[in-house]
């Protein structure tokens, strides 16, 4: 019974918040599937909740067995480890215990980015005549703005806005603090939402400091979050899957390309490690072609 709860919280979770195909979420519902088949064949005792991460590499070393090849077994990992960031988030589980589990070596991939043109175009198109509208926009300018992972955003409290020296208190990943700057718009949108519509809210005591707030007066969720970029770039009919991340994921790469130094945007981001904030240093194909044209010996008139 439990596996089946934890299976529809799951796919719930897969659809919404990170808006996978059809196909895909088939795939990671079967690899939670393959994790229980080997719990139940293995008479390990234990719920999908409570193994640990020497029972998950004893998973891995099963479906390495299989004779699965290195994307199959890549693609039945990542799926495990979609699933325990649920329970994570959900707060079902404390420690992840997939943190150390590797996949086999296939290459980095590059996150997928918004242009400039891209993000203007999804917060101009927000209504501001809704009641959510200037909510909605505050929400994305400090997304964009700031580099905010969404878990980061719906928990900032007014009372760590410094808006006299424009910085935020933010609390990252392992509940890490941070200093973050907070720029001119994103102030601009905030102090509008402030003012203007937040201040007409019947808010629960409970959550009268976070600031952004959903119609019942309560704090806001990640799911809400994602909706309402889906929404939008839908509207605009922007092909990309775009998540609360890509807005993080656009402010590192187009502070990196117009030449931030990258220690600065590690510590924007909260990343513990540079070689995080490394995968940031791409360029996209325009600046290749441009490099090569105008350098390379070849092509100089």
């Amino acid at each position: 019974m439990l596996y089946k709860t934890y299976r529809k919280g799951f796919k719930t979770y897969l659809q919404l918040e990170r808006n996978l195909s059809a196909n895909t979420i088939e795939a990671y519902l079967h690899d939670l599937s393959l994790l229980q088949d080997f719990i139940d064949q293995n008479e390990i005792g234990k719920s999908l909740k409570s193994i640990n991460q020497h029972d998950l590499g004893n998973f891995v070393s099963y479906i390495n067995e299989a004779q699965l090849g290195a994307y199959s077994q890549a693609r039945v990992i990542s799926g495990i480890k979609a699933f325990y960031k649920y329970l994570e988030l959900e707060r079902e589980i404390s420690v992840n215990p997939t943190r150390f589990l590797e996949s086999p070596s296939l290459g980095r991939k590059l996150p997928d980015i918004l242009s400039i043109a891209e993000i203007t175009n999804i917060i101009e198109s927000i209504d501001l005549s809704k009641p959510e509208g200037q909510r909605n926009r505050a929400m994305l300018e400090l997304l964009y703005g700031s580099g905010l992972r969404v878990s980061e955003l719906i928990n900032i409290k007014i009372s760590e806005i410094d808006f006299r020296n424009n910085i935020i208190l933010v609390t990252g990943k392992g509940n890490k603090q941070r200093l973050v700057p907070l720029g001119e718009i994103s102030k601009k949108q905030i102090m509008l939402y402030l003012d203007f519509h937040r201040i007409h809210k019947n808010i629960k005591k409970t959550d009268e400091d976070f600031l952004f707030i959903n119609r019942r007066g309560s704090k806001l969720s990640r799911q809400m979050v994602f909706l309402i970029i889906k929404k939008q770039t839908e509207l605009l009919g922007i092909q990309k899957i775009i998540s609360p991340h890509t807005f993080r994921h656009s402010f590192a790469t187009h502070l990196v390309q117009n030449g931030a130094d990258l220690r600065v945007v590690q510590q924007l981001l909260g990343h513990s490690s540079i070689t995080t904030t490394e995968i940031y240093t791409h360029l996209n194909t325009d600046d290749l072609r441009k490099t090569i044209l105008n350098f390379h010996p070849r092509n100089i008139k």
